[in-house]
């Protein structure tokens, strides 16, 4: 009796976890073919609408999932928690965006992509920098983040200067590598065409070369929107005043609160996805020419 017992209870806990992952399956299915209806659509609205509710799809699963199983607030937090969370904390979360993105990411950012590009115009002028420079941007880029960021702190102080430093060196290297490129993406008739002209080093530069380079710099500038904030917070890491994205997460790692580190990763993600889409946008407008963009 005993063992029939068991077996009924064990019987009854596996249907019950059937329908709850079919319940879960049923709503992908219906997503997806919604999706896919829309993915086929020569709507522009429709095919941007296909994201959204691909993006909406995998936060009503979690939920579902996080709900359904019972799982942990420590291990995994529901959605509706983590927007409880950033509901609750909207202070300290735009406080901490201020001190993070704004015054650590996107100085670094400005500083270190406009560097770049200055300093790929001397690498064009200059084949003892060509040969030089590059090989060690190339070692300084391989560099890890978790060495270079201890040392900027021990450089700068625990602001946000030490933090742009960071952001500084992550995103140089990528950008200039890019934009060196760039400046060699014309061919020897469009050169020889401007020398005909009696065009000068700059008049090339200005109305030639600068302008067939946008594509390259715009890819070496969407890869460093990425990198400066992922550099900016792990730099935080390493020390920071009692604000910042990467000093919140390590000070709620101490006491289990993943609601409040899972609303800083949002907030992350949204800033970063927004930085990127700005600079998408911008490529957009000034690279219109480019078979890339013609679509």
């Amino acid at each position: 009796m005993r063992g029939l017992f068991f077996m009924a209870v064990l019987t009854g806990a596996g249907f019950a976890v059937d329908v709850r992952l079919g319940l879960m399956a049923m709503v992908w299915f219906g997503f997806w073919l919604i999706n896919a209806g829309l993915s086929e659509s020569r709507s522009p609205w429709a095919r941007r609408i296909v994201p959204l509710i691909f993006g909406v799809t995998l936060l009503l699963l979690w939920e579902m999932a996080a709900r359904l199983f019972g799982i942990s607030r420590v291990i995994l937090p529901a959605p509706s928690d983590i927007w409880a969370q950033i509901g609750q904390s909207l202070p300290i979360l735009w406080a901490d965006f201020l001190q993070t993105f704004i015054k650590g990411a996107l100085s670094g950012y400005l500083i270190g992509c406009g560097a770049a590009v200055a300093v790929a115009v001397l690498i064009d002028r200059s084949p003892f920098l060509q040969r030089g420079l590059l090989p060690v941007g190339n070692f300084v880029a391989a560099l890890p983040i978790v060495g270079i960021a201890p040392i900027m702190v021990m450089w700068f102080g625990f602001d946000w200067h030490s933090k742009a430093a960071v952001v500084v060196i992550m995103v140089f290297f990528p950008v200039l590598v890019n934009m060196v490129a760039g400046l060699k993406a014309t061919d020897a008739m469009q050169r020889d065409l401007m020398a005909t002209y009696s065009a000068s080093y700059w008049q090339s530069l200005f109305k030639l070369r600068l302008p067939a380079a946008m594509p390259f710099l715009f890819n070496g500038l969407k890869i460093a929107t990425t990198l400066a904030l992922i550099g900016a917070i792990v730099a935080e890491f390493f020390g920071s005043p009692i604000v910042g994205m990467g000093f919140r997460i390590t000070a709620e790692i101490g006491r289990l609160g993943l609601p409040m580190i899972w609303a800083e990763i949002a907030v992350a993600a949204l800033a970063g996805s927004a930085f990127y889409g700005a600079v998408a946008l911008i490529e957009k407008r000034v690279t219109f020419w480019h078979p890339s963009q013609r679509h």
